[in-house]
């Protein structure tokens, strides 16, 4: 059993051994588990794939290494590249033309943004600046000023702003300042596994940080990944992931700073324009990771008592969530999947069913 932990900003970490099992050969070479590990996204990247002659696996995960350099370099708000040209010319108010991958990842953001009611906002770049979590490292300093805070939400900036014309973008509201922190990684995850499965790889497990994308399986058995519990150093729970299921975490508990006794999350409630509260740790389990990624955030945000209708209108039906009291929520088709840690969950977990009868905000046409 090969187990993995979830942070939202951690490294993947190997907690039980991995089984032994056969071996194919191609040219005399023998197959291997072969595993490499990238900085990108302010996080360490690992891909690991299974079954396949080292020297293939090595040109594969590489193909896969340059897709997500090239998502780290594009997609980044804060250095120069396509992004940041991109909120150069919106904060100027004119359009910008930008690659079609860039395009399809800000249409799908707009969407996932739209139907969780702005919940999930990739447009609050200004804000996650001045809280100083646009750093790979953690912010120094005290926190910004109420008044500071109160002028950016003022602003209104939302993902909901942004027109395109095929691969033109403009935006009706020049506050908007895109940061894709919060679900480029699970779209970046997707892309480098269509890179490793054109390259011939079938079987592989992709890390970054809080998120995993898995291909096939792990031999006869699929892919195993612990969720990790946020109050202290082991897990909560275990999950089989099938082939091509995503599992994206997001929680305080890894990117954050304190002052004056209070933490400080780099998740942050585009309504208020302050960090989130009330819980700890959300895990979505779906077949889409950047919709997972983005609906861990935006979960996160809704809170105990909104999340289960957030979780419908954005189409994710696999949740756990835990709230900083210690209370353990899973919809039934997350406890389904769950595999408690040895010892049993820590909390008593609460069946949430989610409601059927949620309609998706209508979202802006072009």
């Amino acid at each position: 059993m090969r187990t993995v932990t979830l942070p939202r900003r951690a490294f993947l970490a190997t907690l039980a051994a991995l089984a032994l099992g056969g071996v194919a050969a191609l040219r005399l070479e023998p197959a291997s588990d072969v595993r490499e590990t990238f900085y990108l996204f302010g996080t360490l990247v690992e891909i690991e794939t299974h079954g396949v002659p080292e020297r293939m696996a090595r040109a594969a995960i590489a193909r896969a290494g340059q897709s997500l350099e090239a998502a780290h370099r594009d997609w980044h708000g804060w250095r120069p590249g396509e992004l940041g040209t991109l909120n150069t010319a919106i904060a100027a108010g004119r359009p910008q033309r930008v690659d079609a991958t860039l395009a399809a990842l800000l249409r799908k953001g707009r969407a996932l943004s739209c139907a969780s009611g702005g919940l999930f906002d990739p447009a609050i770049g200004r804000l996650v600046g001045a809280w100083g979590f646009h750093a790979d490292t953690l912010p120094e300093g005290d926190p910004p000023s109420a008044a500071a805070i109160a002028a950016l939400v003022a602003r209104h900036p939302r993902m909901t702003d942004l027109r395109f014309d095929g691969t033109e973008v403009r935006s009706l509201n020049p506050a908007v300042q895109l940061d894709l922190g919060a679900y480029a990684k699970g779209a970046a995850l997707e892309m480098a596994a269509a890179e490793l499965r054109a390259a011939g790889v079938e079987d592989a497990v992709l890390n970054a940080g809080g998120g995993v994308q898995v291909m096939g399986r792990h031999g006869a058995r699929p892919w195993r990944v612990a969720i990790r519990d946020p109050f202290q150093w082991g897990v909560v729970a275990g999950v089989s992931l099938r082939p091509g299921e995503a599992l994206h975490t997001s929680g305080n508990y890894e990117r954050y700073f304190d002052r004056g006794g209070v933490r400080f999350s780099h998740i942050l409630d585009p309504r208020t324009g302050r960090p989130m509260q009330g819980i700890v740790s959300v895990s979505v389990l779906d077949t889409d990771g950047a919709r997972a990624d983005a609906a861990a955030t935006a979960l996160c945000i809704a809170g105990r008592e909104a999340w289960p209708r957030v979780a419908a209108a954005m189409g994710v039906r696999a949740v756990l969530m835990i709230a900083d009291d210690g209370a353990v929520f899973a919809t039934p088709e997350m406890m389904a999947r769950l595999e408690p840690a040895q010892g049993g969950y820590p909390a008593p977990v609460q069946i949430v069913s989610l409601p059927e009868d949620v309609t998706p905000p209508a979202c802006p046409e072009d």
